[in-house]
């Protein structure tokens, strides 16, 4: 592969205690093996502790105005503010639910200069009677930071109906809106544990999680997470049971 010298960014979320630093540090360690270009790395967060080195750190702004607890998953919206923690250029946005098991540089050199998301996926029960909806999954998208304040400005204007659920049932729907002309991935390079992973009821009772060909990203939106999955989960139903997967030790590493 043919090295790009362009600087990029690689941003993330980190607050309260439901993903400790190891998730961070899994993260950046990833993007470090399959990012083939300088890079910076920033974790907006509370509590920079315990983070290894060459993660820089952004605090969490303040309250835009939202009521109810702060911060929560808008501040996926905040990030793309120009200026914001200094950034410039192309910058990938990453859940720390997921984890990066093939090349990276595909994400900056699709479609460059636009605004590009996952297009979200749907049960399988309910791929029989739809296709999935044009709304984005916010796990891992691209903007130009340095050129996205319009995506910030929309959330900060139209605040009340992002929250209202009648509208927008949830920050990533609005994110996709805000977006105004978002760019799907290519449905191969972003895979679902649970959609693509986990075997249909009852084969996820004896069969082992796959990983998918052409996958570079497994999100684990939702339960398990990446260690649970690892370890083998146990969820509420036997549906949402899943075997360990053993694979995910390959690409997860804290």
């Amino acid at each position: 592969m043919q090295q790009n010298d362009s600087p990029v960014n690689i941003i993330c979320l980190k607050w309260g205690t439901r993903y400790g630093p190891h998730y961070v540090n899994a993260l950046y360690k990833g993007v470090s093996r399959h990012l083939h270009r300088p890079f910076r790395f920033v974790c907006v967060t509370e509590d920079p502790s315990g983070l290894v080195p060459g993660v820089e750190t952004a605090p969490i702004p303040p309250n835009p105005g939202m009521r109810g607890k702060w911060p929560n998953v808008f501040l996926k919206l905040l990030v793309t503010a120009d200026g914001f923690a200094g950034l410039q250029g192309p910058t990938l946005f990453c859940d720390l639910d997921i984890a990066i098991t093939g090349d990276l540089d595909c994400f900056f050199d699709y479609m460059p200069g636009k605004s590009c998301i996952i297009h979200n996926w749907i049960e399988r029960r309910k791929q029989l009677f739809r296709k999935a909806p044009d709304i984005g999954n916010s796990s891992l998208f691209r903007f130009e930071a340095g050129r996205s304040q319009a995506i910030c400005d929309t959330f900060l204007r139209e605040m009340d109906r992002a929250v209202d659920q009648s509208q927008f049932r949830t920050e990533q729907a609005f994110l996709t809106y805000a977006m105004r002309e978002p760019h799907w991935w290519p449905d191969a390079w972003v895979s679902s544990f649970k959609r693509h992973s986990m075997w249909p009821f009852p084969l996820n009772l004896w069969l082992t999680p796959r990983l998918p060909a052409e996958t570079r990203v497994v999100a684990f939106h939702g339960r398990p997470n990446p260690d649970e999955a690892l370890a083998g989960y146990r969820g509420a139903h036997l549906h949402q049971h899943a075997r360990p997967a053993p694979w995910i030790a390959e690409h997860w590493v804290p």
